[in-house]
């Protein structure tokens, strides 16, 4: 029985030597065609979120952005050209509520868009600490 166990485990970790073996390596040439963005959830502004996004690429290029509702509905939409840049989106949620938006950016040197979903969700959170006193 012992044997029988063995033989599995030495099974299993030829399979799993042998998979990381023959993974491909990530090229360098690979991290060019990612656009370099990233986008962060700063703080409210009078009851109101503000998105501070930010481009660190080292050369100019002309990106679009674009953020579109739950739907597909295309609420906003801009073409940007720089290298390493800031913009920031204060949303009015009177209009949207709370839906799904996402964050599209594209550029024309890049391969793929780069996407971040955003889900906003209200609640009310009431902290009590009680602390004994000597």
């Amino acid at each position: 029985m012992k044997t029988m166990i063995n033989t599995r485990l030495i099974a299993i970790a030829l399979v799993a030597s042998f998979t990381v073996a023959f993974a491909s390596p990530a090229m360098a040439g690979d991290e060019k065609k990612v656009i370099p963005v990233e986008l962060k959830f700063i703080g409210n502004v009078k009851n109101q979120p503000l998105f501070h996004m930010t481009f660190t690429g080292t050369e100019e290029n002309t990106f679009t952005i674009v953020v579109r509702d739950e739907y597909g509905n295309v609420l906003y939409r801009e073409n940007v050209k720089g290298g390493s840049f800031t913009k920031k989106f204060l949303l009015n949620t009177e209009e949207i509520g709370d839906a799904e938006l996402k964050f599209e950016v594209t550029g024309k040197n890049f391969e793929k868009p780069v996407v971040f979903e955003i889900n906003r969700q209200t609640r009310f959170i009431d902290d009590v600490v009680i602390s004994k006193m000597k």
